[in-house]
C-alpha cells in the first residue's frame, strides 16, 4: 500500500510510470520531477534514449510555463486531498468544481484558464484521457470569463512604451552608474522588442558589431520552440534613442568585457561610522539581473515620469517597439519578424491601437 508514502520519503529517481490513483502528494512529486527532468547521461540503451527524449519532450516548454504548470498541479492535487478525490486521473465534474472553487477564492480569469492548461498537461503527460476536453469544463470556463467581463473584470492592458514615451521617461534618467545601465536596458528591450527574459539573458558575446549597429545573438526565445538561436538587431539611430550608443556607454562606465551584460549594481560593505568619511559609490557585480529585477526597474523608471506603475510590465518595452512601428505604417509582416510571433493573432495582442478614429480604415472614403 502506498496511502501511507509520505514526501521525504520518495526514491531520488521518481517512477516514469505516472502514478495513476495514488495520494495527491505522489502524483505533485510525480509532475515537479517529470517537467523538471534532467536528460540523463547516454549509456547507449533503449530506456536511457527514453528517459531523454521524454526530458526533451518536457524542455520545449519555457520556464515560465512549467513554473505556472506546476503551480496548478499543486493547487489540483491540494484540491483534491482536502475533498478526498482522485487527482489522476480527474474528472470532468471536479475539475468544473475546482476551477469555480479557485475563481470563488478571488483567482484571476487569466489564472484559472493556467489552472485548466495545467491539468491537461497533467493528464497528457501521464498518458491519458483528458477531462478538460469536455463540453462541461468548457462551458463553466465560458461562464467565468462572461461572470468577469459583466462585472467590468476584463483584462487590463499594460503600457505600451512607445518611442513618444520613452523620450519622457529617459529624460528623468541621470547619467550616473545606474543610470546609464537602465537606459542601456530600456533602449535595447525596446530597439529589439524583448522580453524581460531575454534581456536577463544576453551576455557580452552574444552581441557582435556590425557596421550599422550590433548583431545580437539570443541563445533562448520563448518563440523559437526548436530550440535555435535568433538573431536581432540592434541599429545605430541618429537620436537619443540609440540603443547601440547607450550600450557602449554603460558597458564603458562599467568596465565589463565578457560575462552577463545587464548586471546587479550594490554599495559595498563599510565600516564608517555615521558622518564619518564619504558614502561608498555603487559597485558592479558580476551577477545579471533577474527578470523580476528588470521589471521593477522598468516600473520604477515610468512612475518617476509619472506614469502609472500597475500599467508597466516586462511587456511594456516590446508592445511599445511593436506599436511605434505600427504608427508609422511598417507592414504587418515586418511586425510579425520584430516580435519574433508565430502568427498576426500574437502580434495583435502586443499592438496598442490607439484612437479608433483616428486609424480608421475607411477615412477619406466615407
Amino acid at each position: 500500500m502506498l496511502d501511507d508514502v509520505s514526501i521525504p520519503l520518495l526514491p531520488v529517481r521518481l517512477p516514469q510510470p505516472a502514478p495513476v490513483g495514488h495520494p495527491p502528494a505522489l502524483i505533485q512529486a510525480w509532475f515537479d520531477h517529470i517537467v523538471d527532468a534532467v536528460v540523463p547521461t547516454a549509456d547507449g540503451s533503449l530506456p536511457t534514449a527514453r528517459r531523454a527524449a521524454d526530458a526533451y519532450a518536457r524542455r520545449a516548454k519555457a520556464d515560465n510555463t512549467r513554473r505556472a504548470y506546476r503551480a496548478g498541479v499543486r493547487a489540483w492535487c491540494d484540491w483534491c486531498d482536502r475533498h478526498t478525490l482522485p487527482c489522476l486521473p480527474g474528472r470532468a465534474v471536479d475539475v468544473v468544481a475546482f476551477l469555480a472553487a479557485e475563481r470563488g477564492r478571488g483567482l484571476s480569469v487569466n489564472t484559472i484558464d493556467l489552472r485548466r492548461s495545467a491539468i491537461r498537461y497533467l493528464h497528457y503527460v501521464a498518458g491519458l484521457p483528458v477531462p478538460t476536453a469536455e463540453a462541461q469544463v468548457t462551458e463553466t470556463l465560458a461562464g467565468i470569463h462572461r461572470e468577469a467581463a459583466d462585472h467590468g473584470q476584463v483584462p487590463v492592458q499594460k503600457l505600451a512604451a512607445t518611442a513618444s514615451i520613452l523620450h519622457e521617461i529617459l529624460a528623468l534618467i541621470p547619467d550616473d552608474l545606474a543610470g546609464l545601465r537602465d537606459r542601456a536596458l530600456i533602449l535595447v528591450g525596446f530597439a529589439g522588442a524583448l522580453r524581460r527574459s531575454e534581456l536577463a539573458a544576453i551576455r557580452v558575446e552574444h552581441c557582435t558589431s556590425r557596421e550599422r549597429g550590433i548583431s545580437l545573438t539570443l541563445p533562448r526565445s520563448k518563440s523559437e520552440r526548436a530550440g535555435k538561436a535568433v538573431t536581432v538587431a540592434l541599429p545605430y539611430g541618429t537620436t537619443s534613442l540609440c540603443p547601440v550608443r547607450a550600450l557602449r556607454r554603460w558597458q564603458e562606465a562599467a568596465g565589463i568585457s565578457e560575462g552577463a551584460l545587464f548586471r546587479r549594481l550594490y554599495l559595498p560593505p563599510t565600516r564608517h561610522e555615521r558622518g564619518a568619511g564619504a558614502r561608498p559609490g555603487l559597485v558592479v557585480g558580476f551577477e545579471a539581473l533577474d527578470p523580476g529585477s528588470i521589471a521593477r526597474i522598468l516600473k520604477r523608471r515610468a512612475a518617476a515620469a509619472g506614469f502609472d506603475p500597475e500599467l508597466v510590465s516586462g511587456h511594456s518595452l516590446k508592445r511599445g517597439a511593436l506599436t511605434t512601428g505600427m504608427e508609422r505604417g511598417v507592414h504587418p509582416t515586418r511586425l510579425k519578424q520584430l516580435g519574433r510571433h508565430r502568427s498576426y493573432a500574437v502580434l495583435d495582442t502586443y499592438l496598442a491601437l490607439g484612437d479608433p478614429f483616428e486609424g480608421h480604415p475607411l477615412n477619406g472614403v466615407i
